[in-house]
């Protein structure tokens, strides 16, 4: 069996601390392919490529199994909260 979201998700906890994260499975359970959402401080002064790949950096045991991993974000707290009060906004309208 592939890859699992619990190891993805556990993974990246152990190994980067995010304040927030969300893994989702788009492969039907085979564990083939994951989108990923993820929010760390360490992310700040970093472009984006370099986001991405320190989060492939922390899955590199995984990645050998996965066939697509998609960053669907990559960003720093406040950015995060940033564009959590700009979706409010745009909800509230």
């Amino acid at each position: 069996m592939g890859v699992t979201k619990e190891v993805v998700e556990a993974t990246l906890k152990s190994k980067m601390n995010p304040t927030y994260l969300e893994v989702v499975d788009t492969s039907g359970g085979c564990g083939a392919s994951f989108v990923v959402e993820i929010v760390l401080e360490q992310f700040e002064g970093k472009r984006l490529l370099e986001r991405h790949r320190m989060v492939n950096t922390a899955l590199t045991e995984e990645m050998k199994e996965i066939h697509a991993l998609s960053i669907k974000k990559a960003l720093t707290p406040a950015q995060w909260d940033q564009q959590k009060e700009s979706n409010a906004t745009v909800s509230a309208t």
